[in-house]
């Protein structure tokens, strides 16, 4: 379980931002994160990779505290089990597709779950290609599969499927969805699309001028 108690002061587009939020996410719920751009969404993920220090707050994750202020703790990313997907591609151009896989396995973690993923994003034929040979969707589909190749507690998803075409789009939603459950994780999802919130999310946090301003089911806020 997740349990944050969060305060940070950003500047956006319109000003500053007193982002203040408050929130618990159960073991095996998929979130979506939802609200303005420029509203603080990115940087709550941010926080809880542990790439944004926080002014203010506590962060608990089941019985490991990874934010305390008050007690001066800050835990460090590498520290946190967590697989994180920018909008930016997070992959190194040195390295072919397969090469970027493995080198995101823990050590003495099996090599086979590699191809099993390449197999699961299409992108087997491509194993021996560097990312300069790569389309946007592409390198966006080798983002996601280094993001899931530790298999983590927690998955970050910040806009992950925002550069592909809506039938790859659509197969990729399948399969995280399909991978968070059948590694019960819990993954936070920010997308600017209604439709793929709904689709792939049982939760949504809006977030609004810092704060939460709905919790609850997608149906239930999509359709007002």
């Amino acid at each position: 379980m997740i349990e944050l108690s969060l305060k940070k002061s950003l500047s956006g587009a319109e000003g500053k931002i007193a982002l203040a939020i408050s929130c618990q996410i159960q073991p095996g719920e998929l979130v979506g994160l939802y609200g303005p751009s420029g509203a603080g969404k990115s940087s709550v993920l941010r926080m809880i990779a542990g790439l944004m220090r926080p002014d203010e707050g506590e962060l608990r994750v089941g019985e490991e505290t990874w934010i305390s202020t008050e007690k001066k703790l800050f835990l460090r990313p590498e520290m946190r089990n967590i697989g994180m997907i920018f909008q930016e591609y997070s992959i190194f151009p040195n390295m072919t597709v397969y090469e970027n896989l493995v080198f995101a396995l823990d050590k003495g973690q099996d090599k086979g779950f590699v191809d099993e993923l390449l197999v699961s994003i299409g992108m087997e034929k491509m194993a021996g290609q560097f990312p300069m040979k790569l389309s946007g969707g592409q390198k966006q589909r080798v983002a996601l599969a280094r993001a899931m190749v530790r298999k983590p507690k927690i998955l970050l998803l910040d806009e992950p499927l925002s550069a592909l075409d809506m039938e790859m789009r659509r197969s990729l939603q399948e399969y995280i969805v399909k991978f968070h459950h059948e590694y019960g994780l819990i993954t936070l999802l920010v997308s600017h699309d209604a439709s793929e919130i709904t689709r792939m999310a049982q939760r949504v946090l809006v977030l609004e001028n810092g704060q939460f301003s709905f919790d609850g089911k997608p149906e239930a806020f999509f359709k007002t």
